[in-house]
């Protein structure tokens, strides 16, 4: 079996709900990161065999093989084919994991696994809700609505269980949660960002045109006495809304390549996929998958949690990697070393290259060598993706 190597990651700065990006059709936003990852490699476009692009609300303009239609929105010549991949949150991750065993396995030489996610203009519910309004019915099967008798799936519900199951009170998601901002903060003070995000050009509402840069949900001025005070979004919970991840605009894209690939494009690699892993779990719960994940992806490896330098394990609440540092007992210092989606936004679709940019990025900053990515899934699903900074 040959190598994957990751040869050019790049994302944009997310946008908040009717913020900078509003304005941005997906298509074109996950057009311009494709062409930002072919110039960092500086790639022949042509090489390219297949574009994989991970997108959870795939309805409107988001329908109709949205990686195919961002390709035509790029540089990327018409020969260049693409195809769109739903593992809910986890979508863009596994676009990756498909894109390195496809390049692994020789079948191809060069894929670019990306995701996009245009929250304010796509809203969540959107492939869902207006189908039932018509007439077309919900995605669960009776079968299925036998095996979980009166469930309703929510990932709200989820998280407040994860927080409930492992005992995490409300003071010590509201502590991670003001940690996710500090954290993000102090990357945007020393300019830790810059190098993984590409500026976008942004019209502001007086007409002033700017690049969007820095990722718009931040809270600069955020703390702990404001954080406490957000309203509980469950009665009897223990989670708000400063404490979940951000609706989020935004666009990421990797690019995969094998030793024929590193040959063909000339390019050098940054990193070398070590391992993937997806589980699943409990559909209810929804949200612990990471935990088991993490633990099969190290069994399989011969790795120890301690061996990994940094981790990105995504904030869709707090109450997820605060569970997951507390079962796999992990060090807390090497968590989103740079912030989570609590402070910098969840762009459902794109998170898994965004936060694989995000840890390659970190891994090259802090001089790290092992990375290692997980997120939490609709359906009660995780990735697990181990990587080697060369």
């Amino acid at each position: 079996m040959g190598e994957a190597y990751i040869v050019a990651a790049s994302r944009t700065a997310g946008g908040r709900r009717n913020g900078r990006l509003k304005d941005w059709h997906a298509a074109d936003l996950a057009g311009k990161v494709l062409d930002d990852v072919i110039a960092r490699a500086k790639a022949d476009p042509a090489l390219v065999d297949d574009v994989i692009m991970g997108c959870v609300s795939q309805a409107g303009e988001q329908s109709t093989n949205i990686a195919r239609n961002a390709i035509l929105c790029s540089s990327l010549p018409e020969s260049v084919p693409g195809t769109s991949v739903d593992r809910q949150c986890g979508s863009s991750q596994q676009a990756l994991h498909f894109a390195a065993q496809a390049v692994m396995s020789g079948a191809m030489d060069c894929v670019i696994a990306a995701g996009v996610e245009m929250m304010t203009r796509v809203p969540m519910g959107a492939a869902v809700r207006p189908a039932y309004e018509a007439g077309f019915g919900m995605p669960y099967g009776k079968a299925m609505q036998a095996r979980y008798p009166n469930v309703m799936f929510s990932q709200f519900a989820g998280a407040e269980m994860v927080a409930k199951k492992y005992g995490l009170e409300k003071a010590a998601l509201d502590a991670y949660g003001l940690e996710s901002h500090k954290r993000a903060i102090k990357a945007v003070e020393n300019g830790w960002f810059k190098n993984e995000i590409l500026p976008i050009p942004v019209t502001l509402e007086d007409g002033t045109e700017v690049l969007h840069e820095v990722d718009e949900g931040i809270r600069f001025d955020a703390s702990l006495e404001a954080i406490s005070s957000v309203k509980l979004l469950a009665e009897d919970g223990r989670l708000t809304a400063a404490t979940s991840s951000q609706i989020c605009d935004g666009a990421s894209a990797v690019m995969v390549v094998n030793e024929a690939g590193l040959k063909a494009l000339g390019a050098t690699p940054l990193a070398r996929i070590h391992h993937m892993t997806v589980v699943g779990g409990d559909p209810v719960i929804m949200l612990e998958a990471p935990i088991p994940g993490t633990k099969k992806a190290l069994e399989k490896t011969g790795m120890s949690i301690n061996d990994i330098d940094l981790f990105e394990v995504n904030e869709a609440f707090a109450s997820v990697p605060v569970a997951w540092l507390q079962e796999t007992g992990a060090d807390p210092a090497r968590l989103n070393v740079h912030g989570g989606a609590i402070s910098l936004g969840h762009p459902l679709g794109a998170s898994g290259t965004k936060l694989m940019t995000t840890l390659l990025s970190a891994l090259q900053t802090h001089d790290k060598r092992w990375g290692l990515q997980t997120m939490c899934e609709g359906g009660g699903l995780a990735n697990v993706t181990i990587i080697e900074r060369l």
